[in-house]
């Protein structure tokens, strides 16, 4: 299985109707890939919260019928990043779409973390309530975005939906790139699976991107990782490397469920 993660960068100076038709082409361009994944949030940037209400679309809008398109054309499954999605009967949500190589949704997953404590997404944006997979023909995928990957019951929720490959689609800060890594090589460890981790490069109203995409494999292993720019990063997988793993060391049949709380002394 072949899978492109594109880094893109976002910076203020460009609209989102240019950056819009500039990745359009961009998925275009990766014909011939099984997977192509993009950012969280890359219409906007993910510190853009200013632009979340402005710049909010129903979730069939203008980026839904752009990245529906150049899946179609691309011949790919495409997890097309997310995008402030207006919901005509509730709140915004960062809402992630995937999409057939014939052009269908595949999925819609709301984030469920959203990030900001009290401030940001945290307050602007409702919080999904679904996990979400979806069944290509290689492997089966988790869906995640950005601060979902810090944790790690939702991924266990995906494995136990049967996710052998966990996307997590990213508008990750510069200044704690070091935990983007250690986390999505600790995500792919502890559930035996591949991650795909596909992030932004540029800025965000000011917050500087990590970028660094990453690729890892069910043992923990980078397998590639893109530099600080705007990259398109592909890597070629064995989708059987999961089952394997976990046969040769079960521990996630070692899990044990439904434990009591600790009693005081």
């Amino acid at each position: 299985m072949r899978a492109s993660l594109i880094q893109i960068d976002v910076n203020e100076g460009e609209s989102v109707e240019s950056r819009r038709q500039r990745v359009t082409a961009l998925v275009r361009e990766q014909a011939g890939a099984d997977l192509v994944v993009l950012p969280e949030l890359w219409t906007t940037g993910a510190f853009a919260y200013e632009q979340f209400t402005t710049e909010a679309e129903p979730l069939e809008g203008p980026t839904y019928e752009a990245m529906a398109k150049a899946a179609s054309d691309a011949g790919v499954w495409l997890h097309a990043g997310s995008i402030p999605e207006r919901d005509p009967d509730g709140p915004l949500y960062n809402t992630a779409l995937v999409f057939s190589p014939s052009g269908e949704l595949a999925a819609a997953y709301r984030k469920i973390h959203r990030f900001g404590f009290d401030k940001g997404e945290a307050v602007l944006m409702g919080a999904g309530q679904e996990l979400v997979t979806v069944r290509l023909p290689e492997t089966t995928l988790g869906v995640t975005t950005c601060y979902d990957l810090r944790f790690p019951e939702l991924f266990r929720g995906l494995v136990d939906a049967g996710a052998e490959t966990m996307v997590v689609s990213a508008g990750w800060p510069e200044r704690r790139r070091g935990h983007w890594t250690l986390l999505a090589q600790a995500r792919a460890v502890e559930n035996q699976a591949f991650v795909l981790a596909c992030g932004t490069a540029g800025t965000h109203a000011g917050v500087p991107q990590a970028g660094h995409s990453i690729v890892v494999d069910p043992w923990g292993e980078v397998l590639a990782e893109a530099g600080a720019g705007e990259e398109v990063l592909t890597v070629d997988l064995d989708p059987a490397r999961v089952a394997a793993t976990r046969e040769q060391f079960p521990a996630l049949k070692d899990r044990l469920l439904g434990l009591d709380p600790p009693r005081r002394r």
